[in-house]
């Protein structure tokens, strides 16, 4: 995998976790099929998919509005995370996105701007021994709306002390590439790992 990035200098970086950082997609889809079929419902792979960067609560409101099904949110919720945290140990580091950290670590700053939760974020990057590689840790404790709204990555950009305008985003799903352009930033497109 080869990452183009966008001609120019940037003052900070801005990653998301799940399926730019840490190949944890289908570990993630692997948790919410299991939890999900406890409520006799279902999580077609496209939509999956389609739904990455959205936080977990949404999605479980989202399933339940299109498809009808009655989940409890926050049980459900809570049951998929934890059946995630079990696997974390399996996540796997992507490793051309992994190194631009270590290439940009000490020399500008790095956030990471995730629609997981920070219990599920700070295993996620500890695990992949990359915790202490940024200065903020934006997770959907730290914002009202989730991607593809901006907040994220503006709550990231104010964290770190830089105008939105010179921060760059690695992304890897639609909803992140509309965030990070609502935020006015830059972004480079993670395609997905090859199996």
């Amino acid at each position: 995998m080869k990452l183009t990035l966008p001609p120019g200098d940037f003052d900070a970086y801005i990653f998301d976790c799940d399926g730019t950082l840490a190949d944890t997609m289908p570990l993630h889809y692997q948790a919410w099929c299991a939890a999900l079929r406890e409520y006799q419902a279902e999580f077609p792979e496209a939509l999956f998919y389609e739904l990455g960067g959205v936080p977990t609560e949404r999605i479980i409101e989202i399933l339940n509005e299109r498809h009808g099904h009655n989940m409890p949110v926050r049980e459900a919720y809570e049951r998929k995370e934890a059946l995630f945290r079990a696997l974390i140990p399996q996540v796997t580091p992507i490793e051309p996105v992994v190194e631009l950290v270590h290439q940009f670590h000490g020399k500008h700053p790095l956030a990471v701007a995730s629609g997981g939760t920070r219990d599920i974020v700070t295993r996620t990057l500890a695990g992949l021994g990359l915790i202490d590689k940024f200065q903020a840790i934006i997770t959907a404790e730290d914002y009202r709306h989730g991607k593809p709204a901006p907040d994220p990555f503006l709550e990231a950009a104010r964290q770190l002390g830089i105008a939105p305008g010179r921060c760059l985003v690695f992304e890897d799903t639609s909803t992140g590439f509309a965030a990070a352009k609502a935020a006015g930033m830059q972004y480079v497109i993670v395609p997905p790992p090859k199996r």
